[in-house]
């Protein structure tokens, strides 16, 4: 049968994405990316450490992240993207440029970082009293605050697990509950933001912001976001506030929209058994 009519694949763009050894969410990165756009995944060398301010650093060093993008070079992506929060905000705000100084070195590309893509994308939203939801200890939450406040953003709330592993079993319904921890009532603050790329957050965003009535950003939303954006089209994520221009002036929602959380595909009845809870700020 003569197939020659379908003309073969559709021209694609490529985004390069270096990810600690640990990550385990590609599929969810992909969701927000169009068609024409695929995403070329390389990841760190593994390290027998848990998550930790330590692990942050020796997957964030600047000879690693170079190795990585090299690995990249050969398929020439148009951008390259570190995807990993905590590694890209341990060394504060100037760490974070020289992380993509490095990389766009390795790779010759425009590059960026979840941390970077952050404050961006509050930029873009006009944010300047932000509340947080982390799955890592205190120490690695203090580091993120510290970074937030050091670029001239207020940190109103924050909820953390204390988890050091596992951290992309955490399901929907326990991301919910810090998020309402974070932001007890209207007015605490002007977004949220859900941290860790290894912590699952595409379908509960819609549903937070329809429920707190503030931007609802997380730290893969905002990578991907901002490596898109480099290259002069959109991130895929309707019912979010970054992504979808309409859900910023459209009308407000009274009250939860769509299906519940504890209704919500791949949400569980209880914590995963592994996380070691830690408390509330």
């Amino acid at each position: 049968m003569d197939i020659s009519f379908l003309g073969g694949p559709a021209p694609q763009r490529g985004v390069g994405v270096v990810a600690p050894f640990d990550f385990a969410l590609d599929r969810e990165l992909w969701r927000w990316v169009p068609d024409d756009v695929s995403l070329h995944m390389t990841r760190t060398p593994f390290v027998p450490v848990e998550v930790s301010l330590d692990l942050a650093r020796m997957v964030s060093e600047h000879e690693t992240l170079g190795e990585a993008v090299r690995t990249l070079n050969a398929i020439a992506p148009e951008v390259v993207a570190y995807a990993c929060t905590s590694g890209s905000f341990v060394g504060g705000v100037a760490g974070e440029r020289a992380m993509c100084e490095a990389m766009t070195w390795a790779g010759a590309v425009p590059s960026v970082t979840t941390s970077g893509a952050l404050l961006d994308a509050l930029a873009e939203l006009g944010v300047r009293r932000l509340a947080l939801v982390t799955p890592y200890t205190v120490s690695v939450t203090r580091s993120l605050e510290a970074y937030i406040a050091e670029a001239g953003v207020t940190v109103t709330g924050c909820a953390f697990m204390g988890l050091t592993r596992h951290i992309w079993k955490v399901p929907y319904r326990d991301v919910a509950d810090m998020a309402r921890q974070a932001v007890p009532g209207e007015g605490t603050a002007d977004a949220l933001f859900i941290s860790c790329t290894n912590l699952p957050t595409y379908d509960v965003i819609p549903q937070l912001e329809a429920e707190l009535r503030i931007p609802v950003i997380s730290a893969n939303q905002v990578t991907m976001w901002a490596a898109l954006r480099r290259l002069g089209t959109r991130a895929v994520g309707p019912y979010q506030t970054l992504t979808d221009p309409s859900a910023r002036t459209g009308p407000a929602v009274p009250g939860p929209a769509g299906p519940a959380v504890a209704d919500m595909p791949g949400v569980t009845d209880g914590p995963d058994t592994e996380q070691q809870q830690e408390g509330w700020t």
